[in-house]
């Protein structure tokens, strides 16, 4: 066996850190893409709609894999965590754009955003019958949510 030359590994540390920033800024260079790529999709599907296009564009599309974003219990967690930490009743869109930030997506797309709300919103309700969350509504008839006690 051969002895090593150096007995730190500083090179191979340097190396390690430069190729995992790369990685990174490739990964964040392509998350930049899809958002542009969904949003370009969405105007698409907005103009086809005044146009008058009524076909059904969700079946004209290949069908896709179903992508799982968050494992059980974790998206009831990330909501409950984000309430722990307000200072007040927040929203279901401002508890999906704090979860957006905390996990480095895009907070640009549009769509995933409304997806999300939508998913934080139903995950809501479901607390709020477990009697874990209350919610109120605001002067404007939206729901503020918080923690119960």
């Amino acid at each position: 066996m051969r002895p090593a030359r150096t007995d730190t590994f500083e090179h191979t540390i340097t190396g390690l850190l430069k190729k995992r920033a790369d990685l990174f800024n490739e990964a964040e260079r392509i998350r930049d893409r899809l958002a542009e790529i969904k949003n370009d999709i969405g105007a698409m599907d907005r103009t086809l709609n005044v146009l008058g296009y009524t076909g059904d564009l969700d079946a004209a599309m290949p069908r896709q894999k179903r992508e799982v974003l968050f494992g059980k219990g974790e998206l009831s967690k990330a909501i409950y965590g984000e309430l722990r930490h307000a200072e007040g009743p927040l929203s279901s869109r401002d508890i999906a754009r704090e979860i957006v930030a905390i996990r480095g997506e895009d907070a640009r797309d549009r769509k995933y955003l409304a997806d999300l709300t939508r998913r934080v919103g139903k995950a809501l309700r479901a607390m709020r019958e477990a009697g874990e969350v209350k919610s109120a509504t605001d002067k404007n008839g939206n729901l503020r949510w918080e923690r119960r006690g």
